[in-house]
């Protein structure tokens, strides 16, 4: 917390600063990511996770604080962010983790991140259909892409839909997170990862959110 204070005041990371919200708006939210997971990925030391946009960390750096066998690749396209982030790593002590500074949409394509991962994450303020362009192309048949969304949710996973089958995904499971800490409703949206991604997607950077699929 400490640490994520000093750099915001140069860096302006995140507008949430008071003590109790970081922990909850946060941190707790991003743990709650792992009420999506079997017990056998929680205790898989060759678990790896993406977070994409992942910002000053969030959901990625709690996460691999508590999962501290997995590999996390974090994805962030401001390089003060990415500053941040390595420094963050090395003062936790934290192996195992690369910090990419670049656009999801181009390092998607790149063959040592295309489809090599167990779990994507993302907390970015986006449609799901956007969000699944950016995300799914990063899972492994098999893994599954976790979006963390609140209020109401289900117009916006109904327009999902043909997102989710062009990128070789299927809605697996709405999850409410249960915290009275939150005050609001906030649900888990579960895509698993049933079939290759075709190779035009993502599209080049901007693309997703000017003409979402």
């Amino acid at each position: 917390y400490e640490e994520l204070i000093e750099w915001n005041k140069k860096f302006n990371l995140t507008s949430i600063t008071d003590y109790q919200e970081v922990q909850v708006k946060h941190f707790l939210d991003s743990l709650s990511v792992t009420s999506a997971l079997t017990k056998e990925e929680l205790e898989n030391s060759n678990f790896n996770i993406v977070d994409i946009g992942t910002g000053a960390g969030f959901p990625g750096v709690p996460l691999k604080i508590l999962l501290r066998e997995a590999r996390l690749v974090l994805i962030e396209s401001v390089g003060k962010k990415t500053t941040f982030l390595r420094q963050i790593m090395a003062k936790l002590g934290l192996d195992n983790v690369e910090v990419i500074q670049g656009r999801a949409e181009e390092i998607a394509h790149s063959p040592l991140y295309r489809e090599q991962f167990a779990l994507a994450v993302s907390r970015a303020v986006a449609l799901l259909p956007v969000l699944l362009e950016l995300a799914l192309p990063f899972c492994r048949i098999d893994g599954k892409f976790v979006a963390q969304k609140k209020g109401e949710i289900g117009a916006e996973t109904n327009r999902a839909d043909k997102a989710t089958l062009t990128l070789g995904g299927k809605l697996g499971e709405v999850k409410r997170v249960e915290l009275e800490e939150f005050g609001d409703e906030r649900y888990l949206i579960i895509f698993d990862k049933i079939s290759p991604t075709p190779e035009k997607y993502p599209r080049r950077p901007g693309l997703a959110r000017r003409r979402p699929i």
